[in-house]
């Protein structure tokens, strides 16, 4: 399923079976998750895309081919390929192991074709073995809403208390850790959502509520998984005296002013980009441990706009997934 133009549904193409070249694996994918990063590629919120473009980042399935200079990979075994498609190794984040801030990036399913199709070509270093205890499908989301949900999690610090804006594929996995680590977990949905908050609720939330909703207590920290700006203000007013706002997205709408009293008291707004490899091996290694269970929808590929549209309008609890 290809993305001609930015803003235009993708269609169906055959294409030619990719190649592994130097460095590379060739994967028969199994199961593709559908992102909203996904959408905001698509929808033409995030600039220049490789065009056209197999989106997708999400990504499980089976090593078919393997390039020279591969180690660590054999024919049939399950990889994940995530968003983190290559970096450039030598800049001054590389350097400094902050990866994730990359100066000259490769992003799967934006600027490197993706998994909305039979068959991926990654770079093998960025990849990762599944657990075993994942189907495919149900592996698929902890591709990046997973892993984002972590690195998220993690940089929203030691919080007794942790608000979760927008329920959806990165927070429902965000809220089984969290619990399991003994943190009472606030969620806040769309207004009158009430599927979601039930949702919520059965994962574990001590409170769900609507956005629009203050808590029942100040909370440590929150993270914003919608993308609205206007939740940050919302969310500063959540939070107590030195906690801490995490937006976890690649794009949100404007953040409209507010009065400074609200970031005073040393409360912070911080942001999360992409992910290091060293992320995925600590999350994946944690979902061993805290058996982490994925609620999954899945999409036929050919269906693949179907559940762009479905995730667009908020149709479906957890995570969609295209099956080719």
């Amino acid at each position: 399923m290809v993305l001609e133009q930015a803003g235009m549904p993708l269609r169906l193409i055959d294409l030619p079976d990719p190649e592994a070249g130097p460095g590379e694996i060739v994967v028969k994918v199994l199961a593709c998750g559908v992102c909203r990063t996904d959408l905001h590629v698509v929808d033409g919120e995030l600039p220049d895309p490789k065009l056209p473009l197999l989106p997708g980042h999400e990504i499980v399935g089976t090593v078919e081919r393997i390039g020279s200079g591969v180690d660590g990979f054999v024919v049939g075994q399950r990889v994940g390929i995530p968003w983190l498609g290559r970096t450039c190794g030598h800049c001054r984040f590389c350097r400094m192991d902050r990866e994730n801030l990359c100066d000259d990036p490769g992003f799967t399913g934006y600027r490197i074709d993706g998994g909305y199709a039979e068959y991926a070509r990654a770079s093998a270093d960025y990849c990762f073995a599944i657990p075993d205890r994942y189907g495919d499908v149900d592996a698929a989301p902890l591709l990046c809403a997973g892993l984002i949900g972590y690195r998220s999690w993690r940089i929203a610090g030691d919080a007794g208390s942790l608000g979760l804006y927008g329920f959806g594929a990165a927070a429902h996995i965000v809220a089984q850790i969290a619990t399991a680590r003994g943190q009472r977990v606030f969620a806040f949905t769309r207004p009158g959502d009430g599927e979601a908050r039930a949702f919520a609720r059965r994962l574990g939330a001590a409170w769900a509520g609507g956005s629009d909703e203050a808590p029942p207590e100040p909370l440590d920290a929150a993270i914003l998984f919608a993308p609205v700006g206007a939740l940050v203000p919302a969310a500063l007013r959540s939070i107590r005296k030195g906690g801490r706002v995490v937006c976890a997205g690649i794009h949100m709408s404007d953040i409209p002013s507010f009065p400074y009293r609200l970031l005073w008291e040393e409360r912070e707004i911080v942001s999360v980009a992409n992910l290091t490899r060293a992320d995925g091996h600590a999350f994946f290694a944690l979902a061993q441990e805290v058996e982490i269970r994925t609620e999954t929808v899945a999409y036929p590929l050919a269906q693949a706009n179907a559940a762009l549209d479905d995730l667009r309008h908020g149709r479906f609890q957890g995570a969609a997934v295209l099956v080719p």
